[in-house]
């Protein structure tokens, strides 16, 4: 007789949490690509009717500075009431804030609509990472935001040009209705699968904490500081590169084409790093990215020709573009359980007031001293990070 052999456990061709990631990237997607053609819109729609620069810089710093101010409240909201809802009604917003410059002109209704369609993306944006960070096995999150991040890299490649192909095409009104329609998508596909994502789930036992709490987490507090490194550093170069190209004679064209390769940079890095997060730890991944920014900080100032400052933009896009999605999958594994989006909102904030208030910083010191010594700065804060992260990988082994 032959032996019977026990039944061999039929494991799933994929895991279960694939098909909610794939459905909540694709909601970033269309949401971000709304979010980044309407910013781009609104101020070339401002600049159209006469706008001075002081009043463009209000317009665009009310995208942030609202956000900056209820972030934390609003990833207190969805612990509590769980990331469905706080996506579906921001979702809502979001597009009845793009549809206003459809109904109506004039400044006014740029301000109201930057506004509402800012924080709206911030509610959305933090409900999102909560729902990402909570999708399958911990082992998993690295993945799931190198994901993410990709999704966020893609949508900022595509809102521009829908943005500029509806304004060339049919005006800044048919383009602010054509950029309304990817997150009116989306909203509607959310309610249309709101089956899909286990995650969805409402704590109506969360408390209220104190932000304070957070900031002594000894877990904690190592991810904002380096979280805050990294956000400055990013936005240092959008800030700074424009100005140090026009300085060495460079034109609009020239600086646009070395920037366009620290965005390439990034969406390649990100496309490898969900293989990369297989493999690496995060505190690995964010060593290795301080050290790559910081290596490209040091050079800029000593390079005017144009192939290598592309080289070094490309260079420091791979080191930023990587670090994100490990730092957010940090963020997530040292929050308080049911804290998770107040830990995410309080990233906001700080990501927020940075966008807000560095750039007149930068602007004062580069007036004071000039351009190679802010990025010298930021080269040895870089360094220093890099030195503090192999440290804490050492303290983990």
């Amino acid at each position: 007789m032959s032996r019977l052999l026990p039944a061999r456990k039929i494991l799933p061709l994929k895991p279960p949490h694939l098909k909610p990631l794939a459905f909540f990237v694709l909601l970033t997607v269309l949401s971000h690509v709304g979010f980044v053609g309407a910013r781009i819109t609104v101020s070339l729609a401002a600049i159209k009717q006469g706008a001075s620069p002081l009043a463009i810089g209000v317009l665009m710093a009310l995208y942030a500075v609202i956000p900056m101010l209820l972030a934390v409240q609003a990833g207190r909201l969805v612990d509590r009431v769980g990331a469905f809802r706080p996506i579906a009604v921001a979702g809502g917003i979001m597009v009845a804030g793009m549809l206003l410059p459809f109904a109506a002109q004039g400044l006014p209704v740029l301000f109201v609509s930057a506004a509402v369609v800012g924080t709206a993306f911030m509610m959305q944006h933090i409900a999102l990472n909560h729902v990402i960070g909570s999708l399958g096995d911990p082992a998993d999150r690295p993945v799931n935001f190198s994901w993410f991040a990709l999704g966020y890299s893609t949508s900022g490649s595509l809102g521009p040009l829908l943005a500029g192909f509806a304004i060339d095409l049919a005006g800044y009104s048919v383009a602010f209705l054509a950029l309304a329609l990817p997150p009116a998508a989306g909203t509607a596909l959310l309610l249309w699968k709101r089956g899909v994502p286990p995650a969805l789930e409402p704590r109506p036992d969360a408390a209220q904490h104190r932000v304070m709490d957070l900031l002594r987490n000894p877990r904690l507090l190592p991810v904002f500081l380096f979280s805050g490194l990294l956000a400055g550093a990013w936005d240092l170069y959008t800030f700074v590169i424009p100005i140090y190209g026009t300085s060495v004679g460079l034109s609009a064209s020239t600086i646009g084409i070395i920037m366009s390769s620290f965005a390439l940079a990034t969406f390649a890095v990100r496309l490898a790093m969900p293989s990369m997060a297989r493999r690496l730890s995060e505190w690995t991944v964010v060593c290795t990215a301080l050290t790559i920014a910081g290596v490209a900080y040091s050079l800029f100032p000593l390079v005017t020709q144009v192939p290598f400052l592309t080289a070094l933009s490309f260079l420091l896009g791979l080191g930023l573009g990587c670090a994100q999605p490990m730092i957010m999958a940090a963020l997530y594994a040292a929050s308080p359980p049911g804290r998770q989006g107040e830990a995410v909102g309080l990233r906001t904030t700080m990501i927020n007031a940075s966008q807000t208030f560095m750039p007149l910083g930068f602007g004062a010191m580069g007036t004071a001293l000039g351009m190679a010594p802010i990025l010298w700065t930021m080269a040895v804060a870089l360094f220093v990070g890099s030195w503090l992260a192999s440290r804490r990988m050492e303290k983990r082994r």
